[in-house]
């Protein structure tokens, strides 16, 4: 058999050291989110397969740091089996780091999400206790009445509206009204959800959100900006979130923007966090 010349030998090595780039490149990259030794091991790798590679930013490692400990928490609290989406939940943690560095939340861990994208027949707002790890409540809640029939899809901020109103929010005080015990809701976000308080947006309990108005009528029953509570568990949702928990209200309005959805604040916030 002709042996291979000089040239040939050159090329099949070549060829061999492309193909350990390619098979090692993806490792490294793994190692240099999961150790301090990524460094020496990526020059000395990089090195033997004249392969230049960066280490990456500090702000790179932070923003992967970041994801993974939302998708760690997004998976202990087992919130895909019960319907919430990640990126919801990621948008929420991201505002109530936000809301948490600006000193405007209490000393409660707690995380209310309604995502108004899921029809009204669905479960669609959970209470999270984010020291726990648990789901504290996952239940119904209703939407503002000129916001749309099963679903939600037109939001205001403006007084007499009759509408649900995007964004975040803190909670405040209860107090006794036409709805029985009912809880003021302070929004954050300028344009969207200011007016909540002059608007009388609440949480209250109301007996049109319940599954028999659904057997009935194909949808719950609507507020008049209201997220709207099942008689049976508003009183024990208001005793848990009032005074200074964060809560998202999730729909789908591709004009709505927050400043408490900056990542670096909210990665900072936990990294301290972090110790």
């Amino acid at each position: 058999m002709e042996k291979p010349s000089v040239t040939q030998r050159k090329r099949l090595k070549i060829r061999a050291r492309r193909l350990l780039t390619r098979r090692v490149l993806p490792f490294v990259a793994a190692l240099f989110l999961a150790t301090p030794m990524a460094t020496p091991v990526s020059k000395s790798l990089a090195h033997a397969t004249d392969v230049q590679t960066r280490q990456p930013s500090a702000k790179a490692v932070q923003s992967a740091f970041f994801t993974q400990q939302m998708q760690e928490l997004y998976r202990e609290l087992n919130l895909e089996q019960q319907g919430l989406q990640y990126d919801v939940f990621a948008k929420a943690m991201t505002g109530y780091l936000n809301l948490e560095k600006e000193g405007k939340l209490g000393d409660k861990k707690l995380l209310t999400v309604i995502d108004f994208d899921l029809p009204s027949t669905e479960k669609r707002l959970w209470v999270l206790d984010l020291a726990a790890k648990q789901v504290v409540f996952h239940t119904l809640v209703a939407h503002g009445h000129n916001s749309g029939e099963n679903m939600a899809t037109t939001f205001s901020n403006e007084n007499e509206s009759n509408m649900s109103s995007l964004g975040f929010y803190v909670t405040q005080s209860e107090y006794t009204g036409k709805h029985g015990r009912s809880l003021k809701l302070q929004g954050v976000d300028e344009g969207y959800n200011t007016n909540a308080l002059a608007r009388s947006v609440v949480m209250h309990g109301a007996d049109y959100v319940s599954e028999a108005f659904i057997q009935q009528y194909g949808r719950l029953g609507r507020s008049l900006g209201c997220p709207a509570l099942p008689m049976d568990q508003y009183e024990q949702i208001i005793d848990s979130v009032g005074n200074g928990t964060c809560l998202f209200l999730n729909g789908n309005d591709s004009s709505y923007s927050s400043k408490y959805l900056d990542q670096d604040i909210a990665m900072n916030t936990l990294l301290a966090s972090n110790g």
